[in-house]
């Protein structure tokens, strides 16, 4: 995968911060730091929309007729039939 360059601008703080962490031996310089926060983020992101698609496909599905005590009779019944009850 191709490379680019950018530059960027962090307040000494954010320096201090990711030196600290260059020392510490978590990553080898400033670039390897920001690549791992780009990931991180790209994942996050991507779990967030995994959801979000999970949760508009569970909206748009029919509701349960089922009582919460029918849900329980059944599982009672289905741990009997195993002989875990």
């Amino acid at each position: 995968m191709a490379t680019i360059r950018k530059t960027i601008t962090l307040t000494q703080q954010q320096d201090e911060w990711i030196k600290s962490k260059i020392v510490a031996g978590q990553f080898t310089n400033d670039s390897e730091y920001i690549r791992d926060l780009v990931r991180r983020d790209q994942e996050r992101n991507n779990d967030i929309e995994a959801i979000r698609a999970a949760l508009i496909e569970a909206e748009s599905r029919e509701t349960s007729h089922r009582t919460a005590e029918d849900i329980r009779q059944t599982v009672k019944e289905r741990l009997k039939r195993d002989g875990q009850l």
